[in-house]
């Protein structure tokens, strides 16, 4: 599939035939849509091409709904690691469906997908607006959350059973996989049920999507352990800070992070490859000429270099080795064997980070992403993300955003950003 024949059609129940409750707000109508080209040239080619240009589909409240709010259960489910702004999301879907349509029952299903599956016996919680008041204010998930699939039909028995009629999955490659096997598994039976999902990914690495939420709030907290390695590098001849973060398959907040510090002298991501021997000889000649360096590194790099380990976690995942501990290893052992004294600190901030509660901007884009899942539930939209390209919300149907994961590309511009911030070579091979 090319650029110019990727087809973001979003899937609905059927045609909206019920006035909306809103007031005072500004609707969005159904041709209205947002170019997925940034380059007029691309877009130039697509006519040339005799093709309309690919685009998304407009977030927002329509003039008409698909579902009768009084009638209407809703579901929410939060699903793999725990990211800042989970409780943010929850918090918005609630009272944007109560205080905007008027919806009266929202079940939230806990521990993930287990919650949706009679086996594990979860009680569902029953969310209210006094209930989720102050959840904004506090880290993970009210819901809890649990990696790994579950059986569909059993879930879309449950959610038949319970008569909900949108359910709305926050989470990321994984859980939006899942969200699209029981969207597909309704389609099938001929139900009327709504899946809308939420793209929850620390690592900001869902295709079709500019960003993610909880990601703001990663970087501004990778920043201050940066800043403590930097200080502790500073503090001492030969000092070196080490700092692992968190990115399994792109390194997106180590780049950025190291970016916003402007401390880095070396970021490794996922994306490029370096050997041992081309990184630590340049370390090497850092050290000498500066008497001290900061290393980021995204915790997916640098895999090639240990024994893979065979094993994969509850949601298929490979599992990873460690490279922040076998850096750390590898570099006094090279030192050592040199002759030369240094003081190395390593930091791993990942789990702090991931239990925080949201900043103020990340807080507000949940806040915005939640009343636009909301929207695009009560119209009947279904097997589909929120998302946001360039600087608008939009559709995105899941099979396009689980089609392949967002990644920093090498030999692009905001990579070249990086080098020029850390001034470490292009290639250490």
């Amino acid at each position: 599939m090319t650029d110019m024949e990727m087809d973001f059609t979003i899937r609905t129940l059927g045609e909206g035939m019920i006035p909306s409750p809103m007031t005072n707000t500004q609707f969005v109508k159904d041709d209205q849509y947002v170019a997925y080209h940034r380059d007029a040239r691309d877009i130039l080619a697509c006519a040339e091409a005799g093709l309309d240009p690919p685009q998304f589909e407009l977030a927002g409240p329509r003039e008409k709904i698909y579902f009768d709010p009084w009638k209407l259960k809703c579901g929410i489910v939060t699903c793999g690691g725990l990211c800042p702004g989970l409780n943010d999301v929850i918090r918005a879907i609630v009272l944007g469906l109560f205080y905007h349509y008027g919806v009266q029952t929202v079940f939230g299903f806990r521990y993930g997908y287990e919650g949706l599956s009679y086996r594990h016996h979860h009680v569902p919680l029953e969310l209210t607006p006094e209930g989720v008041k102050d959840i904004h204010k506090m880290g993970g998930s009210i819901l809890a959350s649990s990696r790994g699939p579950q059986d569909i039909s059993e879930m879309v028995d449950n959610l038949e059973r319970m008569n909900i009629g949108i359910l709305f999955t926050i989470g990321g490659d994984g859980t939006l996989r899942g969200g699209m096997a029981i969207a597909e598994e309704i389609e099938r039976r001929g139900l009327k049920i709504a899946v809308i999902g939420v793209p929850k990914t620390i690592d900001n690495d869902i295709s079709y999507v500019q960003s993610s939420f909880g990601f703001d709030t990663a970087v501004s907290e990778a920043r201050i352990a940066i800043d403590s390695a930097n200080t502790e590098a500073t503090g001492a001849r030969n000092g070196i800070g080490l700092v692992k973060l968190m990115g399994r398959e792109s390194g997106f907040i180590a780049a950025w992070a190291t970016i916003a510090s402007s401390d880095v002298n070396y970021c490794l991501v996922p994306e490029v490859p370096f050997t041992l021997h081309g990184f630590l000889r340049s370390l090497e000649e850092r050290i000498e000429r500066r008497a001290h360096a900061v290393i980021v590194v995204g915790e997916g790099a640098g895999q090639d270099l240990m024994q893979a380990t065979g094993e994969r976690d509850a949601s298929g995942n490979v599992r990873f080795n460690d490279i922040g501990p076998f850096l750390k290893e590898k570099i006094n052992g090279h030192f050592r064997g040199l002759g030369i004294e240094v003081n190395l600190k390593y930091i791993d901030p990942s789990y702090t980070i991931r239990s925080l509660p949201a900043n103020a901007r990340d807080s507000a884009f949940c806040v915005l992403l939640g009343h636009h899942a909301a929207h695009a539930g009560m119209t009947g939209r279904t097997n589909m993300l929120v998302g946001t390209w360039k600087g608008e919300f939009t559709h995105v149907p899941l099979c396009m955003a689980t089609s392949s994961r967002k990644r920093i590309n090498p030999d692009g511009r905001f990579w070249s950003t990086v080098l020029s911030s850390t001034g470490q070579p292009r290639e250490m091979l």
